[in-house]
C-alpha cells in the first residue's frame, strides 16, 4: 500500500547512507505494494498487471531521475511544488500543489476502505464475524486512525523495519508456495509462463495502459527520499541513487508478487465483493487457508499504519496551507499545545475518509489519487528538464532524454485513466484554480504553500 511521504511518522538518524535511504523507501512503498490492488491493476487492464507494473516502473524510473536531480539545487524542499514553481512559474506550482492535495487527502481515505474490506474477510464465518461489517468497520479504521494520530502515537524507524522484515518473510512463504504448486501441476497449458505478460484473448494497448494508469498506485511514495537531503551522506549521488534504486526494486518485486499470482489462476475479473481481497485468494490456490489469512493479516497492519502515517501527512500539509493563510488560519493553522499535532486537521481528514469510505469504491479512489500524482510527476519531469538542460550549461543527451521521456510517459498513462477519475479530478483542478485565483488576486500574490511544514516537536 503507498504512503504519503513518512517523515511525518518515521524517526530516521542523521548521516544516512545509501543502504539507509533504499531502505527508508521500501519501508515507505512497503514490500507488499501491489498486493492490496492487485484485483483492481487486474480488472483494469484485463489480467495483465505484470506488463502494467513494469511500464508505469519505466515511467517511474525516469520521474525519479529528476526528483533526485532537483533534490540536489533544493535540498530542504524535496517536493513537486517547490520544484515547479520555483522553475517554471508560481501559478504552475500551485496547480501542481493543488494536485498534491487530492492525493494527501485520498490516501487515509482507501487505507480506510481496504482496512475495512480486508477485516471483514479475515473475519467472515468466524465466531468474531460482526453484524453489518460494511457499516462498521469504516467507522472502526477512520476513528482507530483518527483516535492514534490525536494521541500522537508515531511508529519508530526500528518498528518498520521489523514490519518490514515481517512482510518479507510473508513474501517469501507466499513464493515457496507458489513455486511448489507450480512444480506439482501434472501438465502445463500453452504459452502457461507467457499468459501474465500477454494475454491474446483480452490484450489491447488501451487496456494495458488503462492497467498501467492504475497500477502506479504501487509506487506512490518514491518521491519522500527526496525530502531527506540534508540527512544524507554525499546527498548529490545518494539522492539521486537512492530514489531510482528504490523505483527498480519495487518494481521488479511488484512484478515478481503479481506474476505468482497469475501463474496460479487465470481468473483476470474479480467481482466488487472480492476485488481488494484478491491476492489472498489467489495465495490460498498454492498455501490453503492459513497463507491467505497470513497475508491478509500482514496487509491489514501495514495498511493501518499506511493510513496513519497517511493522515497525519494530509493534516500537516492542511497545517501548512492554514498557518500561510492560504485556509482558515484558525481552523487549519492551529497546533494542539500538548501532542504539538494538527488535531484539527487530524479529525477533519479522518471525516473526510469516513464519509469518502461510503461514497467511492477503492478502485475509483485509486485512480483519482493517481490523477493528481502523475500531474506532479510531469512537473517535476519539466521542472528538471527546464533547469539542467534549457537554462543549464551542461546541455547533455543525458539533461534532456530522460526528463522528456518521464514526461511523455506519465502523460500518456495519466490520459489512460477512467473517464470517472478525469472528470472528477478535473473538477477538482478546476476548482482549486479558481479558488486560487481568487485568493491571490490572480495569482499576483504569494499566499498559498503546499510544503510539508517541519515537525512541531
Amino acid at each position: 500500500m503507498e504512503t504519503v511521504p513518512a517523515p511525518a511518522t518515521l524517526r530516521l538518524k542523521r548521516s544516512l547512507t545509501l543502504w539507509d535511504l533504499i531502505l527508508y523507501g521500501i519501508i515507505v512503498i512497503q514490500p507488499t505494494a501491489p498486493m492490496p490492488a492487485y484485483g483492481v491493476f487486474s480488472n483494469a487492464g484485463q489480467g495483465h498487471v505484470v506488463t502494467s507494473i513494469l511500464i508505469a516502473m519505466i515511467a517511474m524510473v525516469f520521474t525519479a531521475m529528476s526528483y533526485g536531480r532537483m533534490a540536489r539545487v533544493y535540498p530542504s524542499a524535496g517536493s513537486a511544488y517547490t520544484y515547479v514553481g520555483r522553475e517554471l512559474h508560481p501559478s504552475l506550482g500551485y496547480v501542481t500543489g493543488w494536485s498534491m492535495t487530492m492525493d494527501y487527502i485520498l490516501n487515509p481515505l482507501i487505507c480506510t476502505i481496504w482496512c475495512a474490506k480486508a477485516m471483514a474477510d479475515l473475519l467472515s464465518g468466524s465466531s468474531f464475524q460482526i453484524p453489518y461489517p460494511g457499516l462498521l468497520w469504516p467507522i472502526f479504521f477512520a476513528g482507530l486512525f483518527t483516535m492514534l494520530n490525536l494521541r500522537g502515537v508515531q511508529t519508530s524507524a526500528r518498528i518498520n523495519q521489523i514490519l518490514c522484515a515481517i512482510m518479507g518473510a510473508v513474501i517469501l512463504v507466499f513464493f515457496w508456495y507458489t513455486i511448489r504448486y507450480i512444480f506439482h501441476l501434472p501438465q502445463y497449458p500453452e504459452a502457461y509462463f507467457l499468459r501474465p505478460f500477454y494475454n491474446p484473448q483480452t490484450f489491447t494497448i488501451n487496456r494495458v495502459f488503462h492497467g498501467t494508469s492504475v497500477a502506479v498506485l504501487t509506487y506512490i511514495g518514491f518521491d519522500g527520499i527526496s525530502t531527506l537531503s540534508e540527512e544524507v551522506d554525499n546527498p548529490r549521488r545518494n539522492i539521486f541513487l537512492a530514489t531510482v534504486l528504490v523505483c527498480v526494486i519495487t518494481g521488479f518485486l511488484a512484478a515478481a508478487e503479481v506474476y505468482g499470482a497469475q501463474l496460479l489462476s487465470s481468473q483476470y475479473i474479480f467481482g466488487a465483493n472480492e476485488v481488494e481481497n484478491a491476492f489472498s485468494h489467489v495465495a490460498a490456490i498454492a498455501g490453503g487457508p492459513l497463507l491467505s489469512k497470513a497475508i491478509s493479516l500482514t496487509l491489514l497492519i501495514a495498511t493501518i499504519g499506511s493510513g496513519m502515517g497517511s493522515q497525519l501527512g494530509a493534516a500537516r500539509l492542511l497545517y501548512g496551507m492554514g498557518r500561510s493563510g492560504a485556509i482558515p488560519k484558525s481552523f487549519f493553522g492551529a497546533i494542539h499545545p500538548k501532542t504539538r499535532i494538527p488535531a484539527n486537521n487530524v479529525a477533519f481528514v479522518g471525516a473526510i475518509a469516513l464519509i469518502g469510505a461510503f461514497l467511492i469504491s477503492y478502485d475509483n479512489g485509486a485512480e483519482l489519487l493517481n490523477f493528481g500524482a502523475l500531474i506532479a510527476f510531469m512537473g517535476v519531469n519539466l521542472a528538471a528538464l527546464t533547469h539542467y538542460y534549457i537554462r543549464g550549461d551542461d546541455r547533455t543527451m543525458g539533461q534532456l532524454i530522460p526528463p522528456v521521456l518521464g514526461f511523455f510517459i506519465c502523460l500518456f498513462i495519466w490520459i489512460h485513466l477512467s473517464r470517472l477519475a478525469m472528470i472528477v479530478g478535473s473538477i477538482w483542478m478546476i476548482a482549486g484554480i479558481a479558488y486560487g485565483a481568487w485568493k491571490t488576486k490572480g495569482f499576483q500574490s504569494d499566499l498559498v504553500n503546499f510544503d510539508l511544514p517541519p515537525d512541531e516537536a
